[in-house]
């Protein structure tokens, strides 16, 4: 499988896992909000502490974005492209987001396809503080009121990352940060074995993969891409992952995972539900 070394040394634990109770939650996104204010509003007013949002449809103008990129430095093995604004107004395909918290406010990570004004469908890393949103859309959440994330300086990739902390005895659901160099498959395989999860279904999620490697042949030879999880199910302990895989061009490729072939490339947010 595909590996990355990383900056700094590899931490002993791969997986950080917080078992908790998810609630879903639906709500309209509000026009003239940034798109951090309008999914993290109705977020903070429903007394959740972390979140996994998904987003099929809406538009953004002015819309802010960037695209996995080469690494700066040495301090990284993968960064950003420069930020991007089309101008007009972006069309969303599906957008996948991670509440949490930085510096004590309310922080989005999220991950998405769009079509840009000139017809071009592209992807990336969308800069929600800096992206408006134009249309009124509707948007479904899972939010945890136990589990609380927010950002912290990673040693492994100096990068700072969205981290859960927390616990209950008992919940209905996962929310597990997975390193780099893990497969994702596997990953959801371990996370669901060690909770007692036969059947769950993924909930939102979204991260970055060392390329990709599809189902059925096909894959990204990139090695830093932007991910987002379109459907993701376990059954009888099996996991499987269908992806929006965004490569360091831009452009986005989709399929279903092949099992021990996808690792991590700087992390993954994965929320997982019992089914």
């Amino acid at each position: 499988m595909r590996r990355l070394t990383q900056p700094g040394p590899v931490h002993p634990v791969r997986i950080d896992a917080c078992p908790g109770t998810l609630e879903p939650l639906r709500f309209t996104l509000r026009a003239g909000l940034s798109l951090t204010e309008a999914l993290t509003g109705p977020l903070v007013e429903a007394g959740f502490r972390s979140a996994t949002v998904v987003v099929k449809g809406g538009a953004l103008s002015p819309f802010r974005y960037v695209m996995p990129g080469p690494a700066d430095s040495t301090e990284h093995v993968a960064y950003f492209t420069a930020p991007r604004a089309p101008e007009g107004v972006t069309r969303v395909e599906q957008a996948n987001a991670t509440f949490g918290w930085a510096d004590g406010k309310p922080a989005l990570h999220c991950h998405a396809a769009w079509i840009e004004p000139d017809g071009q469908r592209r992807g990336g890393h969308i800069l929600p503080g800096d992206s408006i949103v134009c249309e009124e859309t509707a948007v479904d959440a899972w939010g945890f009121r136990d589990i609380a994330v927010a950002t912290e300086p990673d040693p492994e990739t100096n990068f700072t990352l969205l981290q859960p902390r927390g616990t209950s005895e008992t919940g209905n659901a996962v929310f597990a940060r997975v390193k780099p160099n893990e497969d994702i498959t596997q990953a959801v395989e371990t996370i669901a074995a060690a909770h007692g999860m036969r059947d769950a279904t993924v909930r939102g999620s979204l991260g970055s993969l060392i390329g990709a490697r599809f189902a059925g042949g096909g894959g990204v030879d990139d090695h830093a891409t932007e991910v987002l999880v379109r459907r993701g199910t376990l059954r009888d302990g099996k996991a499987d992952l269908d992806l929006l895989v965004v490569d360091m061009k831009g452009a986005v490729h989709e399929g279903r995972l092949i099992p021990g072939e996808n690792p991590v490339c700087i992390t993954f947010d994965l929320i997982l539900e019992r089914a």
